[in-house]
């Protein structure tokens, strides 16, 4: 059977924007243009008299996590960081909620998006400082009241290689049973049996138990150039709060760098050790914290297949290419595991 791709997913009715715009406060909308960045969710630039602002329309956290997430930036901007405060709704909400999902307001914030191999080396240890005064400031956050208190003690979920070989099966069935195989269909079953055979061929390699090693707080989720933009050779704002939670500094540091610094030729790694570097330069980090932090997300990247789930489960082909890419990445790190942590523990 073959899905139909999802194909409205950047349309908001008139009359919705409106409400929307008196809601903010912000006056007639005089013109709007999708932002073809954002991946999960969906963004609008919006110029009105009063200014030009960024509205993004959030479907895949609950909006009462995302209400608590947004405190997070106007506290952050409030010290100093590159991070802008969203409006708030006439009900002093930072979420405003309609028929087709909720939807949050910030000022529009200029600046570039800059792939990771693009940053100079020392845009890179830059940006590594700046992640780490930004998990400092957060967890000044977890006051009980822009934040919750950060818990005692965390675990992380590890996939078994028998629920990861279960999803591969069960998406290659999926993938067979396509009317008439695509290119990427073809493809995606030729991934499917090659990462089965890698799993079955790394057994002995599952991260050590579900607790990871070094420090743990409030972090960003999703920091990758996507949400980061520069003015020159500076950063000049981090954008889209919706995915804060409290995870190991060390994984938002392995993972920041994976999705910046790697691609389907595998890691710079000259950038990643001057990135880590420069978060290491500002906040302490254990080289046992990041070995056990990349060794847990290698594994999380081959035990998942949420690109082929999106496509095949829900029709929506959005991330068709960063499988791709992901998958190739996959493959030469397999291959260069221990060389990649020494990258991440040289500075």
């Amino acid at each position: 059977m073959t899905l139909t791709p999802i194909t409205n997913k950047i349309h908001i009715p008139d009359e919705e924007l409106s409400g929307l715009a008196d809601t903010f406060g912000i006056g007639t909308v005089h013109e709007r243009r999708h932002l073809p960045d954002g991946l999960m969710n969906v963004n609008w630039r919006l110029d009105t008299a009063t200014g030009a602002f960024a509205l993004k329309r959030v479907t895949d956290i609950p909006l009462e996590r995302l209400r608590r997430n947004l405190g997070a930036p106007g506290f952050l901007s409030e010290h100093g960081l590159p991070v802008c405060a969203p409006i708030l709704a006439s009900d002093g909400s930072a979420v405003a909620e309609t028929p087709s999902g909720g939807y949050c307001l910030f000022p529009w914030a200029a600046g570039e998006h800059i792939p990771g191999a693009s940053l100079t080396l020392g845009q890179a240890a830059a940006l590594g400082g700046h992640i780490a005064r930004l998990h400092v400031t957060l967890s000044r956050a977890a006051d009980g009241r822009t934040l919750p208190r950060t818990p005692e003690s965390i675990a992380v979920d590890v996939t078994s290689v028998e629920r990861a070989v279960e999803k591969a099966e069960r998406l290659a069935v999926a993938v067979a049973a396509q009317d008439s195989a695509s290119t990427f269909d073809k493809e995606a079953a030729i991934a499917l049996k090659a990462r089965r055979a890698m799993i079955a061929a790394h057994t002995d390699r599952l991260p050590d138990g579900e607790v990871p090693v070094g420090p743990y707080g409030w972090t960003h989720g999703d920091l990758q150039y996507r949400n980061l933009l520069w003015s020159g050779s500076e950063l000049s704002a981090v954008l889209d709060w919706d995915r804060v939670a409290v995870r190991p500094y060390a994984e938002e540091v392995a993972r920041t760098a994976q999705v910046q610094f790697g691609g389907a030729e595998g890691f710079d790694l000259e950038r990643v050790a001057a990135f880590v570097g420069g978060y290491r330069s500002m906040a302490p980090l254990s080289a046992a914290a990041l070995e056990d932090a990349v060794h847990r997300l290698w594994w999380k990247r081959l035990t998942d297949f949420w690109q082929l789930e999106f496509r095949y489960n829900k029709g929506d082909h959005s991330f068709d290419r960063l499988f791709t890419q992901d998958d190739a990445l996959l493959h030469w790190w397999t291959d260069r595991l221990d060389e990649v942590k020494a990258a991440f523990t040289s500075a």
